[in-house]
């Protein structure tokens, strides 16, 4: 049976050692926020004005009018025009341009007869991504441009009315933040209980703690509630700044989305808890904290990479992930302002790797010096 009164008094003294300790305060509240606006600006998937280089041979009002085409598009910005093919390289190699545009010498003289014309568009391909998305968008402008040549005149078989739900403006920072504020929680709440056993053992306080008639649960109930209540007020601060700062939409019930953070918390700080106690060292906790959280969370929660994408091994592995449950909750409340119904087993695993890693570094605490 716990003992609440030692549970808290434990939970009290915790409290003491963080506000005496400025590397732990300042782990414990500025880190997720400057994590979270350093990799939410720099982090995006948003390809817009391209620098693009224009050779165009046939300088005639057409070919102009077909330039500013990509120009009014908001793709692409024009930065050079060149009068050979000998100009290409440089502006590829310095990375000066990402696209180069060349017009034909008869451009607007085989559209006036009719005959059809092509033209030749170089993409650096050395960012794989933004080639990509480059060739996409110059389609679309070659499109619009073709049709609005043809007057419209002849009427498509097949007219497409795309819709896009939940994210309609494609932005990326919309499916980004709720992710990213995933992935930092999972850090930052990892390790700050990964150097509370093992600060005690390096302290020589250990001992006195193995004296008292203080159980392992009452111990690691009491290391983790003044780091619970600090992790939950980085979450909110998160949430704000995601909702607040960039403008990520909450859709669903706020409720909801602090029970899921508060049960993602505790079996984060739990696990910190168990590495702590099984490395006993504060540099070595340290270093498996970030190496078991923030790599997993970042590359298997399907946070950037998607999950569907990658082998069937490591698709397998990702079922092992917490924060892969996480994202998914996250992305569903922001995004999707979907409720318990659609998340209850998200929540469920969460709920059961909670219980596990407390179990499992309760068990580990042994009251003893060995």
């Amino acid at each position: 049976m716990m003992d609440l009164k030692r549970t808290f008094a434990l939970a009290r003294k915790e409290w003491v050692q963080i506000r005496r300790d400025p590397f732990s305060l300042a782990l414990a509240f500025l880190l997720p926020v400057m994590l979270l606006v350093i990799y939410g600006y720099a982090i995006t998937f948003d390809v817009n004005n391209l620098a693009t280089v224009v050779y165009d041979q046939d300088k005639s009002s057409l070919s102009r009018e077909f330039v500013d085409q990509f120009i009014q598009s908001g793709y692409f910005t024009q930065v050079a025009s060149i009068g050979s093919y000998m100009e290409v390289d440089p502006f590829l190699d310095k990375r000066k341009a990402k696209v180069v545009i060349v017009i034909p010498v008869d451009f607007s003289k085989k559209i006036h007869s009719g005959a059809g014309t092509s033209i030749e568009a170089i993409i650096d391909g050395s960012d794989a991504n933004t080639a990509s998305i480059a060739q996409g968008y110059i389609a679309i402008v070659v499109g619009r441009f073709t049709t609005r040549l043809a007057g419209q005149q002849v009427p498509a078989l097949v007219n497409l009315q795309p819709r896009v739900w939940y994210n309609p403006e494609l932005k990326s920072r919309h499916f980004i933040i709720p992710g990213l504020i995933a992935v930092i929680m999972a850090v930052i709440v990892a390790l700050l209980t990964s150097l509370t056993i093992s600060r005690e053992w390096e302290r020589g306080t250990m001992e006195q703690l193995v004296s008292t008639p203080v159980k392992p649960i009452e111990m690691v109930t009491g290391k983790l509630i003044p780091y619970f209540i600090i992790g939950f007020i980085d979450t909110v601060a998160s949430i704000l700044m995601g909702t607040l700062l960039f403008d990520v939409p909450l859709r669903s019930s706020i409720t909801l989305l602090l029970l899921s953070s508060g049960i993602f918390l505790f079996g984060g700080l739990s696990f910190g808890i168990l590495i702590s106690i099984a490395t006993r060292n504060q540099v070595l906790a340290c270093q498996a904290a970030i190496v078991s959280s923030f790599l997993p969370a970042f590359l298997l929660s399907g946070f950037i990479f998607s999950i569907s994408n990658m082998p069937h091994v490591l698709q397998a592995i990702t079922f092992l992930i917490p924060a892969r449950y996480f994202v998914s909750i996250l992305k569903g409340i922001f995004l999707k302002g979907i409720g318990f119904t659609y998340l209850r087993l998200e929540l469920l695993l969460l709920s059961v790797y909670a219980a596990l890693v407390f179990f499992l570094a309760v068990k580990k605490l042994k009251k003893r010096i060995d």
